[in-house]
């Protein structure tokens, strides 16, 4: 299937490593020229030499702090004027999680506030400053980054800031539908990234394990016996950034590899 997505444009926040680079590596494949953007300008020019050699598309990287506003009007901005348009924006950047989860006890607005205003609200920044471009060529897709925290327990900070940025897609997809722009949510699982394998590492240390063993338990934790790697989120990404995604709009794409026994309808 042809993505007709040969010489668009993207914005990835949180495109330096992980899931957004990932994205962005797949969608230069299909043609696509990409903005990363994040906090760290090194981690950034490292990643945007590295993909543009293996794919051969413009890597441009450009720094960013999603919670603030005027950084994301810069970063759009600069975006615009090196892309010559932008058709395609997928918010990804988030503080990151895989830590010490607070407690309840322990909880403070402080912990709540960071997450929600580099996530739930630097999403909506992101798509404030690019839906008058947008508008104006009457085509955009827009690809939120969430979480599977969103339909598990377990982290209220996760499932609160992962719930609101499904929530938040909904409504900008109604509002902007019209215009030729659609809106999604993609969830992540558990996923392999470049920080697997410490993660593994300080499991195995800490549990008196091999990493094997870890490796075979993070394996277990879906119905397809597999942990699901960057590139796999990826691949649903770039399927909703083309044109072929028309009918999917204000809507979850879970991609966990079938985490969970909940049926979600």
């Amino acid at each position: 299937m042809d993505l007709e997505l040969n010489g668009k444009t993207a914005i990835i926040t949180g495109g330096s490593r992980g899931i957004g680079k990932a994205i962005a590596r797949e969608l230069a494949l299909e043609g696509v020229d990409v903005v990363i953007a994040s906090r760290g300008l090194e981690a950034l020019e490292a990643t945007a030499a590295e993909l543009s050699a293996e794919t051969g598309r413009r890597i441009i990287p450009i720094t960013v702090d999603t919670g603030d506003d005027d950084s994301v009007k810069s970063m759009v901005a600069q975006a615009n004027e090196a892309l010559g348009h932008v058709d395609i924006l997928v918010n990804n950047a988030a503080v990151a999680g895989g830590g010490a989860v607070p407690t309840f006890e322990e909880l403070t607005k402080d912990h709540l506030w960071d997450d929600m205003n580099v996530k739930v609200m630097g999403y909506l920044r992101g798509a404030q400053a690019v839906a008058p471009l947008m508008k104006a060529q009457g085509w955009g897709r827009i690809i939120n980054i969430s979480g599977m925290a969103a339909r598990n327990a377990g982290s209220t900070i996760g499932s609160v800031r992962n719930v609101s940025v499904v929530a938040m897609t909904k409504n900008l997809a109604n509002l902007l539908g019209p215009d030729g722009i659609n809106v999604t949510v993609v969830h992540p699982g558990a996923t392999r990234t470049e920080r697997t394998v410490g993660i593994v590492a300080n499991r195995a240390k800490s549990e008196g394990v091999s990493e094997a063993e870890i490796e075979k338990q993070m394996d277990h934790g879906n119905s397809i016996k597999h942990l699901v790697d960057a590139r796999e989120i990826a691949y649903v990404v770039t399927f909703l950034s083309s044109p072929r995604s028309i009918a999917i709009n204000g809507d979850v794409i879970a991609a966990g590899g079938g985490m969970g026994t909940a049926i979600h309808y």
